[in-house]
């Protein structure tokens, strides 16, 4: 099977890891694997700041350099949700609402790619300890990829997870949200965290790097003894 990656900002820029344990998975399951080295920002940022025009210069560029795919993954559930959101954004424009749909309608969440279109529940992986698992708004909520992470996860042979109280809560990263609303943010983040010391987590899962960048980052200056990982980083132990 042909996936094309759509790697995201964030894991280029940041979380080179992710990618590489993305690339890896798949490849392990299967794959063909292909990198369009021209892909950029999908334009969600952008976008959700109110620089319509802009955005839309950004997302013609990806539509264009997605289009032939024959499907396109990516580790992140916000990102393919922006993807998915090209044909409302485009409608009615007759040069690019039929290629923005076409793109949209064979873009993937990892996790939802895995369960849903490979069909694999258990993919080999092991990972010794208690871990929790944080749930994204834009995955949750508008993706609407909630089951297949946690199905992923329960086959992880040593892992043992356990739920997140509050799991449906915000973490307070937001995209440009954390960067604007700073003091709020840091509320939000640091009751994100005390729910995951309360179940006494070795490990902190999720799918979306700027939610893991902003819990981790807090994690880290306050001297919590908690790993974060994104969940292809722990497919992809062995």
């Amino acid at each position: 099977m042909n996936v094309t990656l759509f790697v995201t900002c964030l894991v280029d820029l940041f979380h080179v890891n992710v990618g590489k344990a993305t690339v890896e998975l798949l490849e392990r399951l299967g794959c063909t694997i292909h990198f369009p080295e021209a892909q950029t920002c999908c334009g969600q940022p952008a976008y959700n700041s109110g620089y319509v025009k802009e955005a839309k210069e950004a997302m013609k560029h990806m539509i264009r350099t997605f289009e032939h795919a024959e499907y396109i993954v990516t580790p992140s559930g916000s990102c393919a949700t922006m993807f998915k959101e090209y044909p409302h954004i485009f409608k009615g424009d007759s040069e690019w609402e039929e290629r923005a749909q076409h793109v949209a309608n064979k873009t993937y969440e990892l996790t939802q790619f895995i369960v849903d279109v490979l069909k694999i529940e258990d993919v080999g992986a092991r990972l010794e300890g208690k871990a929790t698992y944080h749930t994204s708004c834009h995955m949750t909520r508008l993706l609407g990829v909630k089951d297949a992470p946690l199905t992923l996860l329960q086959h992880v042979k040593g892992l043992e997870v356990v739920p997140l109280p509050n799991a449906h809560n915000c973490c307070g990263f937001g995209g440009t949200f954390s960067v604007k609303m700073g003091p709020i943010s840091e509320q939000m983040v640091d009751e994100k965290i005390q729910c995951i010391e309360q179940v006494e987590a070795d490990y902190l899962i999720g799918a979306d790097c700027g939610c893991l960048m902003n819990i981790g980052g807090r994690i880290e200056r306050k001297g919590e003894p908690i790993r974060v990982m994104h969940i292809a980083e722990v497919l992809n132990s062995r």
